[in-house]
């Protein structure tokens, strides 16, 4: 039987439920290539992977197949979709402008808190470039964007760009698209346009930050 690529080192948040637990995991092995593309699932071999019944690993994987992530064939097996790479550039246009959306709907909200925060996460950034660790580079950029689409306090926004922001990661991880300082230096300008309150050139660099990635693809 075939044994599937699964780390026994995973965290298991305790505060998440057994089915945000599985679902969170699952989408994360799908993104970063433990579970590669065309790998059929075996839910009994997840669940005991995961320390939680079939019943929560099921939910998940019926919740990633209408994500895109898995195919769920009745009565046969579910499989890791294939990354289709043409698709980025239908991803990243609408990702650009709900971000811009957000670093927008963010500028009242900003504290001196949340820019620090911001400042200190685009450090790491530049760290993570700076030292080629590009695995890292593309968890801290979301991170970063996260703070302000956090900031921005729209539930809909949210629910819109964690799908959106999933598929996005993957593509990146399965064709190792390196980030570069070039996506540090707009960190910045976003930063600082975000303290001026500049809505417009905001908008304008926040969408060249995500629409310039697909020309490396």
């Amino acid at each position: 039987m075939n044994v599937l690529p699964i780390p026994t080192d995973h965290s298991k948040p305790i505060r998440l439920s057994a089915k945000e637990n599985a679902y969170n995991q699952l989408q994360q092995w799908i993104i970063d290539g433990t579970l590669l593309p065309g790998e059929k699932l075996n839910d009994t071999e997840l669940a005991k992977a995961l320390g939680v019944s079939r019943t929560p690993i099921r939910e998940s994987l019926q919740l990633l197949e209408s994500q895109g992530f898995v195919k769920m064939y009745p009565g046969k097996a579910t499989q890791v979709t294939e990354v289709e790479k043409d698709s980025i550039k239908d991803l990243l246009p609408p990702l650009a402008v709900i971000q811009a959306l957000s670093a927008e709907l963010a500028i009242p909200n900003l504290t001196d808190e949340i820019l620090e925060q911001l400042k200190k996460t685009n450090d790491l950034f530049s760290d993570a470039i700076r030292t080629e660790n590009y695995y890292s580079a593309l968890k801290v950029d979301e991170q970063f964007h996260k703070i302000i689409v956090s900031a921005a306090n729209n539930k809909y926004i949210d629910g819109i760009l964690e799908s959106l922001q999933a598929h996005v990661r993957r593509q990146f991880f399965h064709n190792s698209i390196a980030l570069t300082e070039k996506s540090v230096d707009d960190h910045w300008e976003i930063i600082n346009l975000l303290e001026a309150g500049d809505v417009q050139a905001l908008s304008t660099v926040m969408k060249e930050n995500w629409v310039r990635n697909i020309n490396k693809f």
